[in-house]
């Protein structure tokens, strides 16, 4: 295994279209969320492992999550578990990794990826990432995963490329779209030269600093003036401090779109990023009328279709009359609502919040 390979799982989202049961103080990402027995970012970290030395994978999270992150991810030592203060989008999380990586290993390959999405062809996932890897090492860019578009998806960002490539398998990136419209999603996918957005990245630690040095400067003083604290007792105090001074940017926005050495490597390896409750619905187990109950045991459907249905597994719950719905209840919170309108959600939490506080957010 290769000792200058490192990953960075980005764990601070709140996963609020998973609400009620994806909650502030216990998100998506630590919860088991397709009933495999693992939670999502178990599974991130178990794909890393196949990749680089365990020492070598560090998550950046919320401070309110570090003890989640040290209950689900034992092995992981404080050094590893980077904290952020506040929110501030993906690009300073990335610096803050990028940088401590790249203080330890200046010769450091790194991957960056979400915790909480599904990988379900692990060893084609493994390949990808080791080629990226090898690239990344052996030239000055910075790689973006795309995946082949099945359908015009509005829900995702598209990356167009050009024909100009690297080993025949990395194509110069065009364009970076976010969330197009039906419409315009539809001409990408007739194009043949459009791939989804699976948000994960591969570069070398030299290049992806130079990058922030380039077209983030003022987030790369932040990083390079805590130079001599990584690594030291003092750097979480002075990382939570200056963090503060962050401008809340992605690092797609921030970076990837202005960079003129991005490569996208169109990929296959059966990737959902677990979105919505429609890609639960998609991915989980249904009867033959389309119902996906998790967990079934004590749920009892009559006249129902096409439901997607997560209850706690105590209780019993009898559904009669229900087609296309979404049924979810947790944390002393039931939210029925057509599959239709999932999008409505992030809606209903703020809603919620204004009407009762924090309490059921």
């Amino acid at each position: 295994m290769n000792k200058n390979y490192y990953a960075i799982i980005m764990a601070g989202g709140i996963g609020s279209r998973f609400w009620p049961i994806s909650r502030t103080s216990h998100p998506k990402q630590f919860i088991d969320i397709l009933g495999t027995g693992k939670t999502l970012i178990q599974n991130t970290y178990d794909r890393f492992l196949k990749i680089c030395p365990k020492e070598n994978i560090y998550v950046v999270t919320n401070e309110i999550y570090t003890a989640l992150v040290k209950q689900q991810l034992p092995d992981m030592t404080d050094n590893q578990i980077l904290t952020e203060p506040v929110m501030r989008n993906t690009a300073p999380c990335v610096a803050y990794g990028s940088f401590k990586i790249e203080s330890l290993n200046p010769d450091a390959a790194i991957v960056v990826a979400p915790s909480d999405h599904l990988i379900l062809d692990e060893a084609a996932f493994i390949s990808t990432i080791e080629k990226s890897l090898e690239v990344a090492t052996a030239h000055n860019c910075l790689i973006t995963l795309g995946i082949k578009p099945s359908r015009p998806d509005t829900g995702y960002g598209y990356i167009q490329y050009t024909e100009q490539s690297l080993k025949n398998d990395f194509y110069k990136v065009k364009t970076f779209t976010e969330k197009p419209t039906l419409e315009i999603a539809k001409t990408f996918l007739q194009s043949g030269d459009f791939l989804w957005n699976a948000g994960i990245f591969v570069w070398s630690a030299r290049a992806i600093v130079n990058a922030f040095s380039s077209y983030l400067p003022d987030m790369y003083d932040i990083f390079a003036e805590a130079r001599p604290v990584y690594n030291t007792d003092d750097e979480k105090a002075h990382i939570h401090t200056s963090y503060l001074q962050c401008t809340n940017i992605s690092i797609d926005y921030g970076i990837m779109e202005k960079a003129d050495n991005v490569y996208v490597l169109p990929s296959e390896f059966g990737w959902s990023d677990l979105g919505t409750w429609a890609s639960i619905y998609e991915l989980a187990e249904k009867d033959y009328v389309g119902n996906a109950v998790i967990p079934a045991d004590k749920v009892i459907m009559y006249d129902s279709s096409n439901c997607m249905v997560n209850v706690p597994g105590e209780k019993l719950v009898i559904l009669q009359g229900l087609h296309d719905y979404i049924v979810v209840e947790a944390n002393n919170t039931l939210l029925i609502c057509p599959r239709d309108q999932e999008q409505n959600v992030k809606k209903v939490v703020a809603d919620v919040k204004q009407q009762f506080g924090t309490k059921y957010i």
